[in-house]
């Protein structure tokens, strides 16, 4: 019997990769472990990409800066900040973010897909993400796809995490089987220093993405293999203790993490109240 396809997100494949017990917690075991609480930057990050999202969603005529407050509180999740203070001030900032990052638009261009599903297969994936967004630009031999993903957290990106993101080398190889056209720029837009960070992929370097996710891919499957014909589950799942750990939200369940000071569900957001005199400039 051929082997079964690994059916993965970028999500799903970084996760084992930063940790395979937290992998086991999230995808493995039955039931999923007890998680922590909410994450105020999840919830502020959530918040920004589907105001953004919703934007696109207006005719041209009304992407303006003026439509940014009515969307933003449509689609404000307010878990995980400390209190109600520190919410509005993460609001406020979020709305800068968005009132400057929307200036460098030009609201008339259509972009070919805004939190679009791309999907493709190879020999051993079954690879989906979805993108935050998806451009259309012209290259040399004619209209390319450019993956676009918005980031909203604290520290500033560079061309190196451009380059070293697997997620976005896949969504990349993806969109040029769903689209029919190149994709090789990648771009991670930090919404709040207003800048950019990018790679021009080859397609060499999207084949070692892909090699590298089937690698890790292979990894699962053997694991759960494991795990299936009665191994033990910590052995299989190894813990991979580190500074993520204090943000992890099984962290409380794990072991490996009882000696890890576990971090504020807000407190990757604290910075924005040291901030909140002014627009915010961070990283």
């Amino acid at each position: 019997m051929p082997e079964r396809l690994f059916v993965c997100t970028p999500s799903k494949l970084g996760t084992y990769i930063d940790c395979p017990r937290r992998y086991r917690f999230s995808y493995v075991d039955r039931p999923t472990p007890p998680k922590g609480p909410p994450w105020a930057h999840n919830s502020l990050g959530a918040s920004v990409h589907t105001a953004l999202k919703n934007w696109f969603a207006l005719p041209a005529e009304r992407r303006v800066p003026g439509s940014l407050p009515t969307l933003l509180k449509a689609t404000w999740v307010r878990e995980g900040y400390r209190d109600v203070e520190q919410e509005r001030i993460a609001y406020r900032q979020a709305l800068h973010w968005l009132d400057t990052y929307v200036a460098t638009l030009d609201p008339g261009e259509e972009p070919l897909g805004v939190e679009r599903v791309v999907a493709t297969k190879t020999s051993v994936l079954a690879f989906n993400g979805r993108a935050d967004r998806i451009d259309s630009r012209p290259g040399p031999e004619g209209p390319e796809a450019v993956i676009v993903d918005y980031k909203t957290g604290r520290s500033g990106l560079d061309k190196d995490d451009a380059r070293g993101s697997q997620a976005l080398a896949l969504y990349a190889y993806a969109a040029q089987k769903v689209f029919r056209r190149p994709c090789h720029r990648v771009e991670l837009h930090h919404l709040p220093t207003g800048t950019v960070a990018a790679h021009d992929h080859t397609e060499e370097s999207l084949a070692r993405q892909v090699r590298r996710a089937e690698e890790t891919a292979h990894d699962i499957m053997a694991a759960e293999k494991a795990v299936a014909a009665g191994g033990d589950p910590d052995e299989a799942f190894p813990a991979q203790p580190g500074a993520l750990c204090g943000w992890c939200d099984f962290r409380r369940v794990c072991p490996a993490a009882a000696d890890t000071a576990g971090k504020d569900s807000w407190a990757a957001v604290e910075h924005l109240s040291q901030n909140s005199g002014g627009p915010t400039q961070v990283g």
